[in-house]
């Protein structure tokens, strides 16, 4: 009861700053997933899930606080110690181990001095390569112990010395890495393309492309461009390659990214070429079958079941770090995209038979369908006393009459430009740029800019038209 009660503390506060908070079991293994990643992504994705999830709180905070003790960013121990003592006070890990904080600290400091005076004798040697392993040196140590910003700093130092290609992408990648833990994603998409440079190689270019894709997508994605990052996902290319990048994201996150997002941005054709057809990208979704068996629902037409697999892993994407804010835009998209593709081929459909594919038991959908046709995602309208949804029909008349005079006016006024410009060759004239002057007119002449405009319109028989 006592361990009941501060979780419920915690979870309070968590909610209260507001955090999301899952209470349902997720189907992930925490162990295994952990397993896929390196670095200090790590220790961002248990913090993530031991603030997030009730049913596995207390086994990632205690996996958090032994993660940052394995690393020597004191500022990290602190925030999981914080969170576990909380919610936990009895576990051992609950203990501030002020020992191991006190001579991290000190070792710490005595590493930057050190590194610090290496790069001063480097510099007074003025050997560019020494100086730039030196900024590097400097860089990753500052990174590892939370000090962002002045790793970025000591990182954007090394460019002056990078000398050959390989020391610029070197670069690039560090910069990227500062700017991925800061979500700076529009930096991110500024820099990322340095790293694939224009005289490389396609054999280099194709080593590379699965960083460049990653990254290009994490930035899209956290900027709500689904579209993109989804193209950019489903292009990531070797699963071998991008397994040397698991300090961002695992195999098994490409494929529930590209599959997700996809989902939610593409239509059916798209889905069918881009996803299931795509021989680069089964290698992934064989990782996560149950991305490729819901897009097989959606294309296939099984929206209901589609959306039943997808819901079932709610709580896993809940606790992914950067699905997580995205969640529910996204479930959003796909379920308005499955209910237009449900409605598409009928004039009008009963609310009955809409409950019972896309309703929960005992709910109604009416409300979802009033916002979805007040925001014009779906063009129909309810009939409430038959309990209907209609199909509101298009004038096709009126659209066809619309486009032929349309095209007309296009051709008419495509007809009298030729017949100037030919006039125009025929006298032996040429026609430069008018120059803008205050009252509106062409040159130093007042309105002779307008009337040559005005004049496109007038009619092929009148007198001052040119013949």
């Amino acid at each position: 009861m006592a361990a009941d009660q501060h979780l419920l503390e915690y979870f309070t506060a968590m909610d209260n700053q507001g955090g999301i908070i899952v209470r349902e079991p997720p189907k992930l293994d925490l162990d295994l997933y952990i397993s896929n990643y390196k670095g200090r992504t790590r220790f961002d994705r248990l913090l993530l899930i031991g603030q997030s999830s009730v049913p596995l709180c207390v086994d990632a905070l205690k996996a958090t606080v032994n993660e940052a003790k394995r690393g020597k960013d004191v500022a990290r121990y602190r925030e999981a110690w914080e969170c576990i003592r909380i919610a936990a006070p009895n576990e051992p890990e609950a203990q501030w181990d002020e020992a191991w904080a006190t001579a991290t600290e000190k070792a710490n400091k005595v590493e930057t001095h050190r590194l610090e005076a290496e790069l001063k004798g480097y510099k007074n040697n003025l050997v560019k390569e020494s100086i730039r392993i030196g900024h590097r040196d400097l860089g990753e140590h500052l990174e590892s112990i939370g000090d962002l910003n002045a790793a970025s700093e000591t990182y954007i130092k090394m460019r002056p010395d990078a000398s050959t290609q390989s020391h610029i992408q070197d670069v690039g990648k560090h910069i990227v890495s500062i700017m991925l833990q800061k979500q700076d994603w529009a930096g991110v998409l500024a820099n990322v393309n340095k790293v694939l440079a224009v005289n490389m190689s396609t054999e280099e270019q194709n080593a590379e492309q699965p960083y460049q894709k990653i990254v290009s997508g994490l930035a899209h994605l956290g900027l709500g461009k689904y579209y993109e990052a989804a193209r950019c996902f489903l292009e990531v290319g070797d699963p071998a390659i991008c397994q040397r990048y698991n300090d961002i994201i695992s195999q098994n996150d490409v494929a529930t990214y590209g599959g997700l997002l996809a989902l939610a941005s593409m239509d059916r054709l798209e889905l069918q070429s881009r996803v299931l057809d795509n021989s680069g990208f089964r290698n992934y979704l064989e990782l996560e079958p149950h991305i490729r068996k819901a897009v097989s629902m959606f294309v296939n037409g099984r929206y209901s079941a589609c959306l039943g697999i997808l819901e079932s892993y709610r709580n896993d994407y809940l606790l992914d770090i950067y699905l997580q804010k995205h969640v529910s835009a996204i479930f959003s998209q796909i379920r308005s995209k499955c209910i237009v593709q449900y409605f598409l081929p009928f004039s009008c459909v009963t609310l009955d038979s809409m409950n019972a594919a896309f309703a929960k038991p005992g709910e109604s959908i009416e409300a979802e369908l009033i916002n979805m046709i007040r925001s014009g995602a779906l063009n129909a309208r309810i009939n409430t006393i038959d309990k209907l949804l209609v199909a509101v029909s298009t004038d096709s008349r009126a659209a066809m009459q619309k486009k032929a005079l349309d095209a007309a006016q296009n051709y008419e006024k495509e007809a009298v430009e030729r017949i100037r410009r030919m006039n125009i060759v025929a006298a032996g004239l040429e026609v430069g740029p008018p120059r803008k002057s205050a009252d509106g007119g062409a040159g130093n002449l007042p309105g002779v800019g307008d009337v040559w405009q005005d004049d496109s319109k007038r009619p092929l028989g009148s007198r001052d038209s040119i013949a």
